[in-house]
């Protein structure tokens, strides 16, 4: 069959014989030397130009890029080594992130970084972009004196006097996991096999975060999963600019630094990430329409270690958390969104990050839950998931591998046609809408999520009795699980009775303002959803020091959505300057609903000193129903 890779330039293409392979024996110490290629064999018998020695068609353009078609010659006998060399330039496209210094944390120096996933490496380099392709990959990168490059690879070597970096990945990964990253990059030693990048300023405060604990984490998986395969796990600490909160890259996590100030988002996002070691990178889906196979059982697997090394009742704490942004999610989409299947349809055209949802995680984290119930010991249920990496390992798979392993595995589950029990069947686990059949018990939790739940029953039951409330408890003593837990609860309710979000402000408002950028940004959402306007010049001040996506989106729509939108525009023209083009794109895209074109405005004649509104805008009636970003967001 022709072969197809797809990107977005267009290249020129020789094809020929392989020259003769390697004798077998140790992983090569780099990337293989270059070589001339061999005489092209014709591919077409009239190329489209006198530049390309072979002919190749591009399929029609998407906003996800466009299919390059080789077809091979007759002459080509079965399982023939070939090779394909494909000599192409790239513009700006979505996978490459190009920062000037006045976007990195330090203002120093250029900063690149690319994001893969889903299909954005297709604009990188030419590939298979899908992942039911792996293969190792080679790279030479050349960067200029004090720019440190890394990438998502095994091995690397620096050649200083010529500037160029060069990397090996000696196992087989999917197109999305290469990874790039280049700039003012200092390291630390933070364990036995793992180190953490960052920009000079931020280096002391995620050594202080991560020394010693990463290699626990590995270790509990280990433990869990078998042995950890890539060698390293550095991580590498990125600037607000980054689209998402971490990227589980092998051999080289990329997280946003922003993530910094929150301890436990830090701690829950890292390990999902480790996670992804052995459910994604070592067992991928095939499929871009199972994304649940990597994120559904990296989100079980995440919490096994983190109840391994925190124990229960914290575990506990975060899955009801995130369980409640699922029901918030379901409510907003409705349940018969077919969104909200584990084997949701990609229609043709669709971009297949489009698919990327709460769904993903927690339904497919409640169905792996499901199955390992059925087992009655979570560590029965181990040992069958150490038994399926060793299995597939470097290898994608359907949902159908893995149900068909565990019943393997459990013959007496399989007698038992567990996967035929009436309303739980598997089948329906996969296709059927709406939330999951099944939710595990919290229980465990209850220490922690008890208080939560008191407290908002305290603040939302009439009469509000607030002195009672504000004596309830101590926010300042509380788990920032627990705190965003309640404060999401709230946002739910909003808008609130005058009198209680006035008495909110007055017992929390000074108490938040010290807390990290978590808890500050959702109590920032409920002033804005009950236009609460005592507390508005924080939100100002909030958006003028937040440059990341997670920070700056969700208030942006909420304002935008509410009677705020005057207000968000001020804030925008006075810090659009400080943006990444991408997130500026974003926002101008909020900002514009229901409104004429922005216009360009001269942004030093906009005063500060107020949250005054400075422009007269009706509210957007197409904006009252759109879905929050911090209702649905996710991380990778």
């Amino acid at each position: 069959p022709p072969a197809t890779a797809t990107f977005l330039s267009a290249p020129c293409i020789a094809a020929g014989p392989l020259p003769p392979a390697a004798p077998p024996g140790d992983p090569p110490a780099g990337p293989p030397p270059a070589a001339e290629p061999p005489p092209p064999l014709p591919l077409f018998a009239q190329p489209p130009c006198s530049a390309c020695p072979v002919g190749f068609r591009v399929d029609p353009f998407t906003d996800y890029g466009s299919s390059l078609t080789i077809s091979l010659p007759a002459a080509l006998q079965p399982h023939q080594p070939f090779q394909i060399i494909v000599r192409y330039t790239t513009a700006d496209g979505p996978a490459i992130w190009w920062l000037d210094p006045e976007l990195t944390y330090g203002n120093a120096k250029p900063f690149v970084f690319t994001q893969g996933h889903s299909v954005c490496n297709r604009s990188f380099f030419p590939c298979f972009d899908t992942p039911a392709v792996k293969c190792t990959y080679s790279a030479t990168v050349k960067a200029p004196a004090g720019i440190q490059v890394l990438m998502s690879a095994t091995q690397s070597s620096y050649l200083e006097e010529e500037g160029v970096y060069q990397f090996y990945m000696e196992y087989p990964v999917p197109a999305y996991l290469v990874a790039l990253v280049a700039g003012d990059l200092i390291h630390a030693d933070i364990g036995p096999r793992s180190r953490v990048w960052a920009e000079p300023c931020l280096l002391p405060t995620a050594i202080s975060k991560l020394s010693g604990i990463v290699e626990r984490w590995l270790t509990a998986a280990e433990s869990l999963y078998g042995p950890y395969i890539w060698g390293r796990y550095d991580i590498v600490f990125l600037p607000p600019s980054f689209p998402i909160v971490a990227m589980e890259n092998p051999c080289l996590t990329f997280i946003i630094s922003s993530i910094l100030e929150s301890d436990e988002f830090l701690i829950i996002d890292v390990i999902h990430e480790v996670a992804h070691s052995w459910f994604g990178n070592a067992v991928t889906n095939a499929t871009w329409e199972e994304m649940w196979l990597s994120e559904g059982l990296a989100t079980y697997a995440q919490r096994r270690i983190t109840t391994e090394t925190y124990g229960a009742a914290f575990t506990c704490l975060e899955t009801a958390f995130r369980l409640d942004a699922l029901h918030r999610q379901m409510k907003l989409l409705g349940e018969d969104n077919p969104v909200s299947k584990l084997q949701v349809k990609l229609e043709p055209g669709v971009n297949p990050s489009n698919l990327m949802n709460l769904f993903t995680y927690e339904k497919g984290y409640c169905f792996v839950y499901y199955l390992s119930q059925l087992c009655g010991d979570p560590r029965h249920f181990d040992s069958f998931l150490r038994a399926y990496i060793e299995k597939y390992k470097f290898t994608s798979v359907v949902a159908q591998d893995l149900l068909d392993s565990f019943l393997n595995f459990f013959p007496e589950l399989k007698e038992q046609c567990v996967e035929s029990k009436a309303g739980l069947e598997f089948e329906r686990w996969l296709n059927a809408t709406g939330p999951p059949l099944a939710e595990p018990d919290l229980s465990q939790g209850s220490s922690l999520t008890r208080p939560v739940e008191t407290l908002f029953k305290l603040w939302t039951t009439e009469p509000l009795d607030s002195v009672a409330a504000a004596s309830s408890v101590d926010l300042t003593k509380w788990r920032t699980f627990q705190t965003v837990l309640f404060l999401d609860r709230l946002l739910d309710g909003s808008p609130l009775p005058h009198e209680v979000i006035k008495k909110l402000s007055e017992c929390y408002s000074s108490q938040l303002d010290s807390m990290n950028a978590e808890i500050r940004i959702r109590w920032l959402q409920i002033v804005v959803r009950n236009d609460y306007y005592p507390d508005l010049y924080k939100v100002r001040r909030f958006l003028e020091n937040q440059m990341s996506r997670m920070y700056t989106i969700p208030l942006y729509e909420d304002l935008c959505t509410g009677t705020l939108k005057s207000f968000a525009l001020e804030i925008f023209y006075q810090t659009q300057n400080q943006l990444h083009p991408n997130l500026r794109k974003t926002i101008q895209q909020i900002l514009s609903q229901g409104l004429n074109p922005l216009p360009a405005i001269d942004t030093t004649a906009v005063t500060t000193d107020t949250p005054a509104m400075v422009l007269e805008d009706k509210v957007s009636e197409a904006t009252n129903g759109a879905i929050s970003l911090r209702d649905v967001n996710v991380s990778a």
